[in-house]
């Protein structure tokens, strides 16, 4: 099994790229020993805001179709929302507009897991909720979900993994949907 991760942030030092990378550990080293994971990072897909206006002079760019391409080769997603104002990353919106002009079905009928984290008690709820909301109407399978709460209090930042032993069996439940 091949699963694409990623978080969907731009930013360097984006707690959720911190989850999502430890989902990954986990799911390569406890849950799907023979699974591949494939960690890309939004930064690499990089393009101007979308408009119609953008797309009629210059056309799709190389970066949607790269991305849509590496969708397309996986068996599964798994992806951590970060929440911005209770919505997308503005990066990973702009992403997916211009991804969906390729193809509305973006995710091609992939099964995914979920997750989302912020500082924040509600642990990305809001964005998670639009999320799963909008998954099947851009052919995603949403096969779990997971909004992780209070991020640092929840987080070994040093070491890369959950601290939190409650939260970390839930993972496991939720990771536990690709085997």
């Amino acid at each position: 099994m091949n699963i694409l991760a990623f978080a969907a942030s731009n930013s360097r030092t984006s707690i959720n790229k911190a989850l999502v990378t430890h989902a990954a550990d986990l799911l390569k080293n406890d849950i799907v020993p023979d699974c591949s994971v494939e960690l890309i990072d939004l930064n690499d897909f990089e393009m101007p805001l979308f408009s119609v206006d953008k797309e009629k002079s210059d056309g799709i760019p190389d970066a949607a179709h790269q991305f849509y391409k590496k969708i397309g080769e996986a068996d599964a997603l798994l992806v951590s929302f970060a929440e911005h104002n209770g919505n997308y990353t503005a990066a990973y919106k702009n992403l997916f507009d211009w991804t969906s002009r390729i193809d509305a079905k973006v995710y091609q009928g992939k099964p995914a897991v979920l997750l989302s984290t912020s500082p924040g008690g509600r642990g990305g709820k809001s964005v998670m909720a639009a999320a799963t909301g909008a998954a099947p109407h851009f052919a995603m399978d949403v096969q779990a979900s997971l909004s992780v709460p209070s991020f640092y209090d929840n987080f070994d930042m040093e070491n890369g993994k959950l601290s939190n032993q409650e939260v970390q069996a839930e993972l496991k439940t939720a990771l536990a949907a690709f085997s």
